[in-house]
Order: structure tokens, then C-alpha cells, then sequence
């Protein structure tokens, strides 16, 4: 998405094209770590730490230490180069608070669905929601220690996921694997805008 451009020869400086990212998947998978990892700037967290008025409603299985959840959202900034901003926004994990996904999702090029393998049920409605706004997306399975390793291949065809869409090994706590995820949703998703505007 641009959001403004001047011309470099008239003097004035171009602004950058802003890109805005989201970060889904379950509860507890790793989502506000993946943005501190990246982000340039002091991630934005909108954290509450767990109480008993969630016991029944939050499901802890697999995440029993997690003492804090997302409310909102987690807000990033990564500048990839002078004309290239991308704008991370990491989603609620919880079902309570899928009211702001919409609102999130306005203007996203695309998405990254972090999965956990030990709770890969988790990433299925962020999946769903994706997959029916037309949102272009890809899985990245967060290495979590102690974890048993799938295939990528078993981690799709699990997920049930359409070929084109790419899955990839990330350790949401560094750097350089988080960019690597970025930039391979950011080439898919222009991949299939491009294929779209071929196809019409």
C-alpha cells in the first residue's frame, strides 16, 4: 500500500510504501515474542496478566507457565530499506477477542500464522479466517523447544493446506529467522496479486 509519493528529482523526499503485516495463530504460540524480535522500535503490547475470571474460558493446555495474554494487539515497525516500511500487527490469540480481527485486517498485504506443533489444532481458525478474506498467508512453525520435529511437508498436508501456500521453519525469538519469514510472505503475496490481476 503507498501512502504518498513525490517525484525525487522535484527535491522533495518520497515517503515510503508502508506495508501492514499481521501475526496470527493460537493462544500462547509466540506471537508477541515474534514481533519484539523484530521490531526497530519498542514494540506497542496490549498484555493483561491471566486472572482466575479466565479459568474455563482461556484454555492453558501446552502453555500452563503463560501468565499474561494479548488483549488487543501487538504493534511493530521493521524499515527494510529507505522506500520499504513494514507495520507488524499481532493478533489476540483467544476467541474472546477475535472482535478486533476485522479491524486488524483492513489493508493487510498479508499474514504470518505462527504454529505450535504440539497444538497445531490451534492456527486452524486463523487459517479459516485468511483462507475466506482472500488474505494471502503462510504458516511458520514456531521451534519450540522439546517439541517433536515434523516435516513440513506432514505440517501442511495436517493443515490441510492449499500447495501454493508457503510453510517454513521460524524461531520467533530471532531476528534473522523472523526477516526471513517476512520476506517470503511479502514475495508470496505479490506473487498472487500479480497472478490475479493476470488471470482478469
Amino acid at each position: 500500500m503507498d501512502y504518498g509519493h513525490s517525484e525525487r528529482s522535484s527535491g522533495t523526499a518520497a515517503l515510503p510504501t508502508a506495508i501492514k503485516i499481521l501475526v496470527a495463530g493460537g493462544f500462547g504460540v509466540g506471537k508477541t515474542t515474534l514481533v519484539g524480535a523484530i521490531s526497530e522500535t519498542k514494540p506497542l503490547r496490549t498484555e493483561e496478566v491471566l486472572t482466575e475470571s479466565g479459568v474455563g474460558i482461556d484454555d492453558l493446555s501446552g502453555v500452563e507457565a503463560k501468565q499474561t495474554t494479548t488483549v488487543a494487539m501487538d504493534f511493530g515497525r521493521i524499515t527494510i530499506s529507505d522506500d520499504l516500511v513494514l507495520y507488524l500487527f499481532g493478533t489476540p490469540g483467544q476467541d474472546r477477542f477475535w472482535f478486533v480481527w476485522d479491524e486488524l485486517a483492513l489493508g493487510a498485504i498479508g499474514a504470518v500464522v505462527l504454529a505450535d506443533t504440539r497444538r497445531l489444532a490451534d492456527c486452524f481458525p486463523s487459517i479459516d479466517y485468511f483462507e475466506g478474506r482472500g488474505t494471502p498467508f503462510l504458516v511458520a512453525v514456531n521451534c519450540f523447544e522439546g517439541a517433536r520435529q515434523y516435516r513440513l511437508d506432514e505440517v501442511q498436508s495436517a493443515l490441510n493446506l492449499d500447495p501454493e501456500v508457503p510453510v517454513l521453519l521460524c524461531d520467533a525469538r530471532q531476528r534473522e529467522s523472523v526477516k526471513e519469514a517476512l520476506i517470503t510472505l511479502v514475495e508470496h503475496a505479490l506473487k498472487l496479486r500479480e497472478s490475479r490481476r493476470t488471470a482478469e
